[in-house]
């Protein structure tokens, strides 16, 4: 270990120590459970590790809220892919139930192609999610979002093409 690594680690025990607690409780207020808050307190502690910057004592509070409200919102945005998953799921009796490992390589899988599509202009989203979802043509897409079918041809171009470089693991 570098004296950088151990200069960090020393300084986020510190941090650990005196803002711990109170991090739990800011979760436990949001969550409504004390376990999911102490697991979520955890994950924002492993972050600012995983970074190997720490904030400045006087701004450790507000950096901590920050960083966990950000996990809050992935773990909502998780629960809400996962629901929307195992509805479609339930809808479909025919498909055989995968097991426990592919569920959640699916839902992991739904997670990036969730964040990656939310990097994208809203009518590249919208009219994406629009063909894909809702199974419109380019011409309906079109009249619904205002624009010319040559400009809908384009953005489910972008969106497959950032689609696609998930399925490669390259970032876009």
């Amino acid at each position: 270990m570098t004296v950088k690594e151990t200069a960090i680690r020393q300084q986020l025990d510190v941090l650990y120590r005196e803002h711990h607690g109170w991090l739990s409780g800011f979760l436990c207020k949001r969550l409504g459970c004390s376990q999911h808050a102490a697991d979520l307190a955890q994950d924002t502690f492993l972050r600012l590790l995983s970074r190997q910057r720490l904030p400045e004592p006087e701004q450790a509070r507000s950096y901590l809220a920050c960083t966990a409200k950000r996990l809050v919102i992935d773990l909502y945005r998780r629960r809400r892919i996962e629901a929307a998953y195992l509805e479609q799921l339930s809808q479909r009796p025919d498909i055989q139930a995968p097991s426990e490992e592919t569920r959640a390589l699916i839902i992991e899988a739904l997670l990036e192609l969730d964040q990656q599509l939310d990097t994208l202009p809203a009518k590249v989203r919208q009219a994406f999610l629009m063909n894909r979802l809702d199974g419109l043509g380019y011409r309906e897409i079109a009249e619904h979002l205002g624009v010319s079918v040559s400009s809908v041809e384009k953005y489910i171009a972008r969106a497959l093409h950032a689609c696609l470089l998930i399925s490669f693991g390259v970032d876009p």
